[in-house]
């Protein structure tokens, strides 16, 4: 959304109107003394537009870059300022403005800050002197189970910041040899909780932006066997937003807390004999005191409907189906739209359903197979949907809700789609794999683009088998997908079989299937799956089987 000196970089869509909006110049982003414009990592405006936060020279903290530089660029002015004072380079982490755009916050060195955009005065929110204390952003336990980095929340109103603090004394360590930064190792100790051993202390703080006090909010439960997995604040309550879980994590507590008194009352319950979801945040109204959220509490993943005054949830999305995907709330005409996939567990479409859970619709076109993805307009008039299936790329066109007419197709990967034409590609086609408990897995397969009568061909299968993730989808596949049809080109028969447990739209029974036996059921589906195709199969070789995978679908 910036000028550069040869030409727009970005471009906008608004409505039905495609059009170029240059909003700066690249050089008001180069810093006083250099020749060049910083380079973007990552950037955030303010509420009002009137400022932009540029994130740079970021450096990797565990999986990804969240610590580098940060500068504001003033749009009136075109003053182009550093944050973090005489802070070292590429030290400060998830910085954000308030509410009024006056003041920036960010972590550094494990503590929480508070800089005036129009004086650049430091205010130490935090004063953590221990080296076990972490303010505002999270140890690794809670980055590895609930993906957690960005750790502290402005309030709507800008006066008060909810943080996340965690205190990792007695939390045993485990060493990491680092063989990268020099010429000799390093051994780095990182507090690294295993299953049954302690945890790190966590609670939640409410900061009065100007008092600097800190009000501990009093949520119920042993604050090292019990996960705070999330904080925000909704909009006009005035309240904080709590959502717990046990350490089993079989059960979650949903708290609304005073940040003033810090007494946190339930909202409501929600507990699995297995374990319970918490990859899903709720959906807010307007009003902040009705909220969508997630449960599985019928044996389906739906969406129900929640109030901060009445402790029982009404059920919206009904029936024997999981909800894939949120997309929109339409409180206009009170009606909630959503990604499911009732019959084809390997494809995804668009519904629409009263919030009163009443006339359930297909928005999708019957017509439109494969998997569809949809980014919704506020007015709920317009949406950006994406479009693939297996062997088709993406096409990315702007669509009229509800009737979905196409307005104007914004990308057809028509250069990819002429390079692939280009190619002698394999079939590939869907199976359903019936096993002799009645069990129905669903795979696909690519064969040799010209097979021969008689021959026997090798097989690979890939593999990934747990909670995360599927791989027997009916959507563009990428890199992997033309790996694969590379390797049939070469003679391969090329197979995928989604085993229970997997993140297939398949219900509670599916998905919960594997409690306690993770890397044992997937591990037992796959094989007899595998030896059902090659039975009925004849063009595969069974003395020659290989298996490739990541993470869950490791060879090993």
């Amino acid at each position: 959304f910036f000028q550069a000196e040869d030409g727009i970089r970005d471009i906008g869509v608004t409505g039905v109107q495609t059009c170029a909006l240059p909003i700066f110049p690249s050089r008001d982003l180069i810093p006083p003394g250099q020749s060049s414009p910083l380079s973007l990592d990552d950037h955030a405006w303010s509420d009002d537009g009137s400022r932009l936060l540029v994130f740079t020279q970021s450096k990797r903290v565990w999986r990804t870059h969240t610590r580098g530089d940060y500068w504001v660029l003033d749009r009136s002015s075109r003053e182009l300022s550093k944050l973090g004072g005489d802070a070292p380079p590429s030290s400060l982490m998830f910085a954000k403005f308030s509410p009024d755009a006056r003041h920036v916050a960010y972590v550094r060195d494990r503590n929480l800050y508070l800089e005036d955009l129009r004086t650049h005065v430091i205010t130490a929110l935090t004063t953590n002197a221990s080296p076990h204390v972490i303010s505002g952003t999270f140890d690794w336990a809670y980055e590895e189970e609930f993906g957690l980095r960005d750790g502290f929340r402005f309030s709507p109103d800008g006066s008060h910041i909810a943080f996340w603090q965690l205190d990792t004394e007695g939390v045993r360590q485990v060493p990491l040899v680092n063989n990268t930064d020099g010429l000799y190792p390093k051994v780095q100790w990182i507090p690294y909780p295993k299953t049954g051993d302690l945890n790190a202390a966590c609670r939640v703080g409410v900061i009065d932006l100007a008092s600097l006090q800190t009000r501990w909010l009093d949520v119920p439960g042993h604050p090292r066997e019990h996960y705070l997995f999330d904080l925000h604040w909704p909009k006009g309550s005035g309240e904080v937003f709590l959502q717990q879980l046990n350490r089993p994590q079989n059960t979650n507590r949903v708290f609304l807390a005073n940040p003033v008194s810090g007494v946190a009352r339930q909202l409501l319950l929600d507990r699995d004999d297995a374990w319970v979801d918490s990859d899903h945040h709720p959906v807010w109204f307007k009003d902040g005191k009705r909220f969508l959220f997630w449960s599985q509490r019928d044996g389906w993943r739906h969406l129900h409907l929640a109030s901060t005054d009445d402790p029982k949830p009404r059920t919206v999305t009904k029936g024997d189906y999981d909800v894939a995907e949120f997309v929109h709330l339409d409180e206009a005409h009170k009606h909630l739209y959503f990604v499911a996939s009732p019959e084809h567990p390997t494809q995804r479409f668009l519904y629409r359903i009263d919030l009163d859970g009443q006339h359930l619709r297909r928005i999708t076109p019957a017509k439109l197979a494969g998997s569809h993805s949809y980014s919704v307009s506020p007015d709920g008039r317009w949406a950006f949907h994406t479009h693939s299936s297996f062997l088709t790329p993406p096409v990315t066109e702007l669509v009229s809700l509800p009737d979905h007419q196409s307005v104007r197709v914004l990308a057809d990967n028509k250069k990819l789609k002429d390079n692939l034409a280009k190619l002698d590609l394999p079939a590939a086609d869907f199976l359903r794999v019936t096993l002799t408990n009645d069990l129905v897995l669903d795979a696909w397969r690519i064969q040799p683009a010209h097979p021969e009568p008689g021959r026997k061909y090798p097989v690979l299968v890939h593999v990934y088998g747990e909670p995360a993730g599927s791989t027997v989808r009916d959507a563009w596949g990428g890199k992997n997908l033309l790996w694969h049809l590379m390797l049939a080109q070469q003679g391969y028969v090329v197979l995928s079989i989604d085993n229970r447990g997997t993140a297939a739209p398949r219900g509670r029974a599916w998905s919960k299937s594997i409690h306690r036996k993770v890397g044992v059921l997937a591990s037992g589906d796959q094989a007899d799956a595998l030896r059902k195709l090659l039975a009925t199969h004849t063009e595969m070789d069974p003395s020659r089987v290989a298996i490739w995978g990541w993470s869950g679908g490791r060879s090993e």
